[in-house]
């Protein structure tokens, strides 16, 4: 069984005949599959890859709802120390926003951009949950955070 992300009618043939593809993106042997992924990769191992993208990018989109929630509820004409729990809401939400489009897009960007996405994501995740840790009503959002960090830190482990 072959396992194919699209189908690309040549226009040669004036559409008669479907040819099946996978876009590129990921510098491996295939087009379209991490690297190390050939055709003889298992099929247990690109269902993996497939799980941890997807349990990545839900991860990250129940962070931002979580950061953006956090954000929405802190006065914006409040203290200076409640301007930076705005502030890293914000950017913790709009970051994990773009990772999990990144990652949901049919036409994968290549690797290393999303290496360099997956470690921003992280680092911003991490930073946010310091951030709200020492709020004792943003349990919820630091826990969501943490957990997007874990799972973009599992997906960099997939990509090898």
């Amino acid at each position: 069984m072959s396992l194919f992300v699209g189908i690309r009618v040549p226009a040669s043939d004036g559409g008669k005949q479907a040819v099946p593809f996978a876009p590129r993106g990921f510098g491996g042997g295939g087009h379209g599959y991490p690297r190390g992924v050939t055709s003889t990769t298992s099929q247990q191992d690109v269902f993996r890859f497939l799980e941890d993208r997807f349990a990545c990018a839900q991860a990250c989109t129940e962070c931002a709802r979580a950061c953006a929630l956090r954000a929405s509820l802190v006065d914006p004409d409040g203290t200076e120390e409640q301007e930076l729990l705005r502030r890293k809401g914000i950017m913790c939400a709009e970051v994990c926003d773009a990772t999990c489009r990144m990652l949901s897009e049919q036409t994968l960007a290549d690797e290393e951009a999303l290496r360099v996405q997956l470690e921003w994501c992280r680092t911003v995740c991490l930073d946010s949950a310091h951030t709200f840790d020492a709020h004792p009503t943003a349990e919820d959002a630091a826990a969501a955070c943490r957990a997007s960090a874990r799972a973009c830190t599992e997906f960099l482990g997939t990509l090898g």
